[in-house]
Parts: C-alpha cells; structure tokens; sequence
C-alpha cells in the first residue's frame, strides 16, 4: 500500500477542478483501510474517501490530510431463491458494471439506475437514484469502517437513515465511516409498469410492450446518453442540483403564477419539482457562467467548459441558485460533495 504525496485531484475527479491531496493511497482490502484510517488518526490528518469522483467537488486549495482511494472488488452472490438472490459488493466496484451483471442474471431491482457513473460504495452515500428507483430500495446492509471506534461495522438499511438523496454518510455521521461493501436483495420477475415518464415514453416511441431488467436498462442508458454529456469529453457532475422538495402551500402559490409547473408526488405528502425546470424557466438554460455552461439538454447539468478553479464554479452555481430563487422563492441545494 503506497503513500503518493502532492495529488492533483483535478485528475480523478469528473469536474476537472481543484487542488492537490497532501497524501494519497489506494486502498484494496479492508486491513488496508484500518491501517491507513489509524495511521491517519495517530497523526491527525482529515481523511477524504474517493470513489469514482463523479460526484466530487475539490476546492481550489486541495485537501490538506489522505485521500483514501477506494478500489475494493467484489461481486459475490451470498443466498439466492427461486424468487431473488442476495449480492454482496466492493465498494471499489464500478456501479454501472454492478447494474450490467446483475441485469444479465435477470434480476430486476435496480436496472432503472444504469449508466449513472462513479463507485458501488458511493451509491449509499446520496441514495442514489433515477427513473423510479433508489438505491435504498434494494440495500440490506452496509459493511464500514467506523473510523471513530476503529472496528469493522454492519449498518442496516434502517440506520442509514435514507431519504431523498441522502443518508447518514452525508448528513450527521459525515466522514465517520469508510464504505467496505454493500448488499442488495434483487429480484428475478420481470419490471412492472407504470414506469416513470421518460422510460414509459421511450418504450412507447419503440413500440415495446415486453419488459425485461435489459429492456429497461437499454431504455434508461438510451435516455441518459441523450440528456447527460460523458464526462470524459465535458467535464461535468451529472446532475449537478437537487430536485426541489416543497411544501403543499408553497406549490398552490406557485401554481397561481406557474400553472404548468411539473410535479411529482412524495411519500411524506411533499413534492418535488424539477430543479432543471425552474432554471430553465429563469432563462439559464444554454447560458455559459465563469465558464461553467448550463447544459443546453439539461439544465440540471454544468459542464466545464472553461473555468479554471473552483471559485469559477461556485459563483456560477451561487449565481444560478440565487436566480431561481429569486424568481420562485425556491432555494434549490447542489448534489455533488465537497472535499
């Protein structure tokens, strides 16, 4: 286990912004990970786990402790029926490669979540989701180091404490815990519609009335592929804000001034909003900020086009949040993590 010294960040990170790491290390196993988490605590160094850094954002002075890069494999099928199987992940693992194998084992439960980028560790941490599913929805356990108490724990679904992309590791126990493995239980039957709008419609358009976990795989990566830049060629976050959730109130005001405003139903009798209507609405979509460029597809996405540090990024966002909310008296909450 090599300890590399000076790191650009920007080089591992999707956004392409940011300064150095004091300290890196790849980490493989989880001894790996309990001896760097307690040689960083000895000396008093912050710690920063690194998935795929899809959903990072670094500052322009870098991180001053270890950055712990996580690249534990595993794909292990732990119980199976005739009705699911249990799978248990290294966090290392790329996420959409998890989503692929399980889809070519004919389970079904999170096939929704296909081509989103970055680690099988990360996915717990904002609950990911799309199309219809979260992550939540599928996770049995989390397997962690808690950094506090030095040991390896178990963290069921219940204490992560998921809501709508967040949980525990984002949230009250931030930096805690470094992420070992997941468990998913997955079912094999075939996807049940209704399915969210922009999957039903695809498969409308492509006259497809039999549903598979590939058939609606196929059909999300088609949909991503058209909406989303590849971060490889425009250095971009994905959805870089959250969708907006309000209250019942708020939405019957808005609707006396917006009566087309899109919605979608909450479990807890909110709802939320699209976060790339309202900025769109407020005239930004296209529009180029500090060299950030609003996705002229997708207004929920900046792609670098220009910007050179993270002071660049952060007035483009502070501008377009302050935009929005000055329009809809809406105070949207960016996605990414920062280091």
């Amino acid at each position: 286990m090599d300890i590399h010294t000076d790191i650009p960040l920007k080089n591992f990170t999707s956004m392409r912004l940011g300064g150095n790491a004091r300290f890196m290390v790849d980490v493989h196993t989880p001894n790996d990970v309990a001896a760097i988490c307690k040689r960083a605590t000895e000396q008093s160094l912050p710690i920063f786990v690194l998935g795929g850094g899809s959903n990072t954002l670094v500052h322009d002075e870098g991180f001053a402790g270890i950055v712990v890069h996580n690249r534990i494999p595993g794909f292990h099928v732990i119980s199976e029926t005739p009705s699911d199987a249990t799978l248990k992940i290294g966090a290392g693992e790329s996420w959409d490669e998890v989503v692929r194998r399980s889809v070519e084992m004919n389970l079904t439960g999170i096939e929704a979540l296909s081509a989103i980028p970055g680690s099988a560790g990360a996915a717990p941490v904002q609950n990911i989701g799309a199309y219809g599913q979260e992550i939540a929805e599928t996770l049995v356990e989390v397997e962690a180091y808690d950094i506090q108490e030095n040991r390896i724990v178990v963290l069921t679904n219940e204490a992560c404490q998921f809501s709508y992309r967040y949980s525990i590791f984002r949230g009250e126990q931030t930096g805690r815990y470094v992420i070992l493995s997941i468990t998913l239980k997955l079912y094999r039957a075939a996807p049940q519609p209704p399915f969210y709008k922009a999957v039903q419609e695809y498969l409308d358009l492509q006259n497809i009335t039999l549903y598979t976990p590939q058939v609606i795989r196929d059909a999300v990566i088609a949909i991503r592929s058209e909406k989303l830049p590849d971060p490889k060629i425009q250095p971009n976050t994905g959805s870089f804000f959250k969708n907006a959730i309000i209250e019942d109130w708020q939405l019957n005001d808005l609707r006396n001034e917006y009566p087309d405003i899109p919605t979608y139903d909450m479990p807890d009798g909110r709802f939320k909003v699209p976060t790339g209507w309202l900025i769109e609405q407020a005239g930004l979509k296209g529009q180029v900020l500090h060299g950030m460029k609003v996705h002229d597809k997708n207004a929920l996405v900046l792609i670098n086009e220009s910007a050179t540090s993270y002071a660049d990024l952060a007035a483009a966002r502070d501008e377009i949040i302050g935009a929005v909310r000055d329009k809809f008296r809406i105070q949207i909450e960016q996605e990414p993590l920062e280091m």
